[in-house]
């Protein structure tokens, strides 16, 4: 039987990014810095000064880890190791005290108690992962009542020249290490089933609206039932 090419593993996405590590700061940080810098923001605005448990979903080489305000303590994980290892360069050459640990971890199963986070950020995750709503629901796990998801995403065009070049990418996803073709209604769903989830905010980002900025709140027991 032949494989779905828009379909991707945790097979492709490690041996896409053990490819992508060595250049992904080249070829990447001036296009997603504005989201990462957006991301960053959204977090560090919470908790007024007080210490905010932050996990930072698929950290990479640590691109953000610089834009975190002090009071944001963050742990960061990765599948990738290679991207962990420039990750950890980082941090120790820039002196990063509130980066407390970066491991090597599946975002759709996280090995951290429920509720254990003041906040979850994920730029640009939910693309990689072979499950979306599985991711999503982990990070809702991990999030305590009250605390924020930030999720800084691509999401598809519905028509025209760009989604028929996302169409093009699409079937090769599988060799991308990423999924080009993410449409708002993974995400429209995924809320759907939740209603513990509020979102607070959506909104196009630069560069030429290609990423958006999504915040999510878990709301309290009490308002959730």
């Amino acid at each position: 039987m032949t494989r779905d090419s828009s379909a991707i593993s945790h097979a492709d996405v490690e041996s896409a990014y053990a490819r992508w590590a060595p250049v992904y700061d080249l070829v990447f940080t001036a296009t997603m810095k504005p989201g990462r810098k957006a991301g960053a923001a959204a977090i560090n605005a919470l908790g007024a000064g007080a210490p905010i448990q932050t996990l930072d979903v698929g950290v990479g080489t640590g691109l953000e880890l610089p834009m975190f305000a002090p009071h944001v303590q963050i742990t960061g994980i990765d599948l990738s190791e290679p991207m962990l290892e420039i990750a950890r360069k980082r941090v120790a050459s820039a002196g990063l005290a509130n980066v407390k640990a970066l491991r090597a971890m599946d975002a759709m199963a996280l090995d951290f108690p429920d509720a254990h986070f003041d906040a979850v950020i994920a730029p640009y995750v939910l693309t990689v992962v072979p499950d979306p709503h599985r991711t999503l629901d982990e990070m809702a796990r991990v999030v305590k009542p009250g605390g924020e998801i930030v999720l800084v995403n691509h999401i598809g065009a519905e028509r025209g020249p760009m989604a028929m070049l996302e169409h093009w990418l699409g079937r090769r996803a599988a060799a991308l290490g990423w999924r080009p073709e993410f449409p708002w209604a993974i995400v429209a769903d995924w809320l759907a089933r939740r209603p513990d989830i509020t979102l607070i905010e959506r909104r196009k980002l630069a560069p030429l609206d290609l990423f958006t900025l999504i915040r999510l709140r878990r709301e309290n027991d009490a308002t959730s039932a």
